[in-house]
């Protein structure tokens, strides 16, 4: 399996996929940290995966989605934004909605 394939596994076998520096053990930057506690908030599941274990996921990445920062977080396949766009959903109220997985399928 290539690079491209693996993240399009990554993002289509998980109902929520987080692309992030570091683990949700560890994360490795202050943004990934914040996206990690908002999900930790909820108690969702989530697969993380480290963008820091090989420098071309990142690349490939943003390839496919078209969103050049990390973290990025996708739920139910669709890309829902980096940090800045986790912490306002969050905030006004919408990302429990996003992350409440059993009703979007």
């Amino acid at each position: 399996m290539d690079l491209n394939e693996k993240i399009k596994s990554d993002i289509s076998d998980n109902s929520i996929a987080l692309f992030m520096k570091g683990t949700k053990e560890m994360p490795m930057c202050g943004f990934s940290n914040q996206v990690v506690q908002i999900l930790s908030h909820y108690g969702v599941e989530y697969k993380d995966i480290n963008v820091l274990e090989d420098p071309m996921i990142r690349v490939k990445l943003s390839e496919q989605s078209g969103w050049p920062t990390i973290p990025q977080l996708f739920v139910n396949g669709k890309l829902i934004g980096g940090a800045d766009i986790t912490m306002e959903l969050h905030q006004n109220g919408e990302l429990l909605d996003i992350l409440d997985t059993d009703k979007n399928k």
